[in-house]
């Protein structure tokens, strides 16, 4: 039985993914719309819009906690799905020029989290996702770390 991670990439199709056209100049991929160079908030949230991740929210975590500025959380429809979404956020992320580009979480799928310092992000599962609630957990409502110093 293959990983995720070696049949996520092949599997795209099903999950109404195209690769993107090849650049007819310099041959390298294009979609219909280019991320926003140098912000890595920005690259991630559109490779999960391009990768139809679904139920994405964004979390901005300054002043909350010092492990990163912003936190995504997005779901998948299936195991292939989450990895088919982490690994291209992952390659984009990385041929930005972000990292080091730290993954966990593909042997199952289930949930997948990028860690890229200051950006984090988290592909569920659905079932996965509600179990563990992070939206809840990251809530507004919750109280600020007091920061040392």
């Amino acid at each position: 039985m293959l990983k995720c991670e070696d049949r996520a990439l092949s599997q795209l199709s099903e999950y109404g993914a195209q690769p993107a056209p090849l650049n007819q100049t310099d041959g390298t991929r294009t979609a219909g719309e280019t991320p926003p160079a140098g912000d890595a908030a920005g690259i991630a949230r559109f490779q999960l819009e391009e990768m139809k991740a679904e139920e994405i929210v964004e979390i901005d975590l300054v002043g909350r906690t010092t492990i990163a500025d912003t936190m995504f959380v997005a779901s998948g429809r299936s195991d292939r799905h989450v990895g088919a979404i982490a690994e291209k956020v992952a390659a984009a992320l990385k041929q930005a020029g972000f990292g080091p580009v730290r993954v966990e979480g593909f042997p199952a799928c289930d949930w997948v989290l990028i860690d890229v310092g200051d950006i984090i992000v988290h592909i569920f599962r659905p079932e996965v996702r509600s179990f563990y609630n992070l939206e809840k957990i990251w809530s507004p409502d919750r109280p600020k770390e007091p920061r040392a110093g």
